[in-house]
């Protein structure tokens, strides 16, 4: 993996190492983890782009992870309060509309 796998693995809490079939399950896994309340996920165009937000609400607050084609990795912010980066999510998504920036899709990340 590259250090830019590194740094989105990191921003999206996906976690590509897998437990070896041959090593048992400890069971020793951290309780006080946030569980995942909701994830949407906005995709949009401009110009033939295709740009990227998502907010990842849980019990411990808000992560906004933004991929702007522009921009040479993405940029994730977290909040401690999960109405603060609802308003932020909605406020980015906003301003990317009036700045002409085209929804097509919003909703939960697809998989498939």
């Amino acid at each position: 993996m590259n250090e830019r796998d590194d740094i989105f693995d990191e921003f999206v809490g996906a976690d590509t190492d897998e437990e070896s079939e041959f090593e048992p399950e400890t069971g020793d896994e951290d309780d006080d983890d946030a569980d995942v309340l909701d994830v949407r996920t906005v995709v949009l165009t401009k110009n033939k782009m295709l740009a990227l937000i998502s907010l990842k609400t849980t019990t411990r607050g808000g992560l906004i992870v933004r991929v702007d084609p522009r921009q040479p990795l993405p940029v994730a912010k977290a909040y401690e309060d999960v109405g603060d980066a609802a308003h932020w999510f909605n406020r980015s998504l906003a301003t990317s509309r009036r700045n002409g920036w085209l929804v097509i899709y919003d909703g939960a990340p697809l998989a498939g």
